[in-house]
Parts: structure tokens; sequence; C-alpha cells
């Protein structure tokens, strides 16, 4: 086997066919410092067997590991390319997503525009992606003393036009963490696990409607993290999703559209069950029919939707707050467990985030939630970053 020195900071390419080799060769490397993580060699990826073992090795050492590699044996790259936090990295898709295009141009990272607090809680600039057409798992795991082998995806707002990742994914994983959960965004590269899903709407995903690409990614997202549970130290039956704005619709779309793909099944992880054991909104949008008192046309509850927990702000301009309640008060018609709170004054995008106002404690109650359904182990106590909500600190 071959290696080939090179920068202090860069990725260890890796051939899985060289087996217990290429395992002791990634352990040496990672070890002395030499590399910052891990690409997979040729057309190889994190859902086949092969590879199980160098997964498992990459959560154990706490260092990113990237498909689709073009170099064969071990070197480090000139300029690497870092996920943010240096956390394992999990593309959704094995090839092209469905009805991708990939004409969108490059991958943007921003700042969002400063808003006017009438808008939103949080209104100074905070990092954005867009422009996203390979979405990714970003799995953020909580330390092995508070791990309760709980998992959520974590789908970030923005309108289906940007996501907002910092706020509504970096920030959220983190506090998914510190309540023992695994969190997953849907978006960057990989547990909080968030989701990067498709961003911008493309052009046929009309202005106003919750874009369809997104729903394909997500219940695509579902079945991987479930096929993977066993090797991401994940309970198979303790998968939930949360989502805020435009994410907190694509998390309830997900937990009610269980039953149907919406895309054709392309491998043995789609014959996986798409179905989260939990879902969690927060200031959702789009739940609500345009000009009529009860849920958007788009959605149903079938039997089987897991229990639901509601969060929104009562003067949220952006979503208003009928959205959760209707979404409410059709999940108890339909015999769903269900919990909504609308916090006062309160605006939209708050987040996780800290602040004098009570919208600010709903972590608090989200816990209390999971603890009760049974998601947490009943002998982790809350946070004592929940603990502080009510005294003022963090």
């Amino acid at each position: 086997m071959r290696r080939f020195p090179g920068r202090v900071l860069g990725y260890c390419y890796v051939n899985p066919g060289y087996g217990r080799e290429a395992l002791e060769e990634v352990r040496r490397c990672i070890g002395d410092r030499e590399f910052i993580g891990i690409k997979l060699y040729n057309e190889y990826t994190c859902t086949e067997p092969v590879v199980f073992p160098i997964v498992e090795l990459a959560i154990e050492l706490g260092v990113p590991i990237l498909q689709h590699a073009s170099h064969s044996h071990y070197f480090v790259e000139e300029q690497p390319r870092m996920s943010d936090g240096g956390h394992l990295a999990v593309e959704v898709w094995p090839g092209r997503a469905p009805e991708e295009t990939g004409n969108i141009g490059e991958e943007i990272v921003r700042m969002s525009p400063k808003l006017d607090r009438k808008q939103v809680e949080v209104t100074e600039p905070t990092k954005l992606v867009t422009n996203v057409t390979k979405p990714t798992l970003t799995i953020y795991r909580p330390a092995k003393d508070k791990d309760t082998r709980t998992a959520m995806l974590i789908c970030p707002g923005g309108g289906y036009w940007d996501l907002y990742w910092q706020l509504e994914g970096e920030e959220v994983a983190a506090w998914l963490n510190s309540i023992g959960a695994t969190g997953i965004i849907v978006g960057f590269p990989p547990c909080g696990v968030p989701l990067k899903y498709r961003v911008p709407r493309r052009p046929d995903e009309p202005k106003g409607e919750p874009a369809r690409r997104p729903l394909q990614d997500a219940q695509r997202a579902v079945s991987l993290v479930r096929s993977n549970a066993t090797k991401w130290g994940i309970n198979p039956q303790q998968i939930g999703i949360v989502g805020f704005s435009a994410g907190g619709h694509l998390a309830i779309a997900t937990a009610t559209s269980f039953d149907q793909r919406t895309y054709e099944p392309i491998d043995d992880v789609d014959k996986i069950s798409c179905r989260p054991d939990f879902a969690i909104g927060v200031y959702s949008g789009y739940l609500k029919a345009k000009d009529k008192d009860e849920i958007a046309p788009g959605l149903c509850i079938p039997p089987g939707t897991p229990p639901i927990f509601l969060a929104h702000g009562g003067d949220d301009i952006i979503s208003r707050p009928e959205h959760s309640v209707l979404m409410y008060l059709a999940l108890k018609k339909a015999g769903i467990p269900a919990e909504l709170h609308i916090y006062a004054t309160a605006a939209h995008d708050f987040g996780v985030r800290l602040s004098d106002h009570p919208c600010s404690t709903w972590t608090q109650a989200c816990t209390t939630w999971l603890l009760h359904q049974g998601f947490l182990n009943h002998q982790n106590e809350l946070s004592q970053r929940d603990k502080n909500h009510s005294k003022g600190s963090y």
C-alpha cells in the first residue's frame, strides 16, 4: 500500500477494498494528525457493506467522511473541503437526485439580510445556504454519556428558496446534542442530523406553494438513517424529524406522507420505512389552506401518523399561527397524539436561541414532551441549557 505525504491539513483517500490494512492506515494517519478526514475512492458509498467498517471508524475518530473521490490509495489533498465542524457527511442519493438537472450553478453560502423586529425574533444576519443540487446529511453526535440513541433530521427553513443553516440547522443540532439526541441536518454533508435538501425551488415549483423535491429528499433521508441505524448507534424506532418555517412544513409533510413515496424507489434503502417516529414543527408555513380555515389540500393525516409537537409565535406575520392551530385541530380530530404551544407576542424565526421572551422556552416544553413520549431515556434529566431557560442564563 502506498501513502503520499503532503500538507498537514488534508483528507486521506481510502480504497475500502484494502480491508483491515486500509483501516489500520487510516487510524494511524488520523492519530498522527496528518489528516482531518476521509474520502472514499472511486464510486464507493457509505451504504455499501464493505464501507461500513470505515464509517464506524470515522464516527469513532470524530472525523468527516466524504464520498466519490477520484484518486486511489492515500494522499493529502492540497485544498481540502471541510464540512462545518468536521462532522460525518453522507450524500442522500447514490447518484443524481430525482428530477434534478443540476443546472442552477454552484452551491452558495452567504449571510441572510438583516430584518425588522416586527418580522422576526433574531434580526441579525446569520449563515444561509442555497443552490443545493446534491442533498446531504450532516451528523452531530451527542457525548457518549448523554446519548439516548434518538436521532432527529433537522430541516432548516427559508421558504424553499434558501436554508437558514446556522439559526435553524447548526444551532438546533447543538441543542439536540445537549438533550442526548443525534442531530442530522438535512443540508450540508452530515446525531441532530441537519438535512441539506434541494433549494431554491425550481421553475416548475411555483411560488407560494410547497416545493415537491425537498419531500423526496426528506423521505429518502429517513429511510437512509434507519438503514444505517445500527452502524450509527441509533435506535431505528427513535428517528424523528424537526423543521422550522418551510422546514416545519417539510417535517409535517414527511410525517404524514409515509404511506406513499414521492419518487420511484431506486435501491434497497427505499424498501425501508420512511415514516418518522415523531415530528416537530416550529412556526411552520404552508399548513393552512389559502382561503379556508382547514389544512392545506396537499396534506392529509393517514392512520399511523406519528405523534407531532407544534410551536408558534402568536404575532408571527410571516407564517401566521393559524397554520399550527389548524394542523393541531386536524391531528386531534384524526386521533393522532399532538401538542401545541402558542407564544403570545412572539414573531417568526426564534430558533432555539435563549432570550427574555417566553418563546425561547419551547425547547424545554419539547424536551418534556419527548421524555413523556418515550423518545429520550427517562433517567436523563433535562439538560442544563433547558433548566437555565427559566433562570435567564445559558
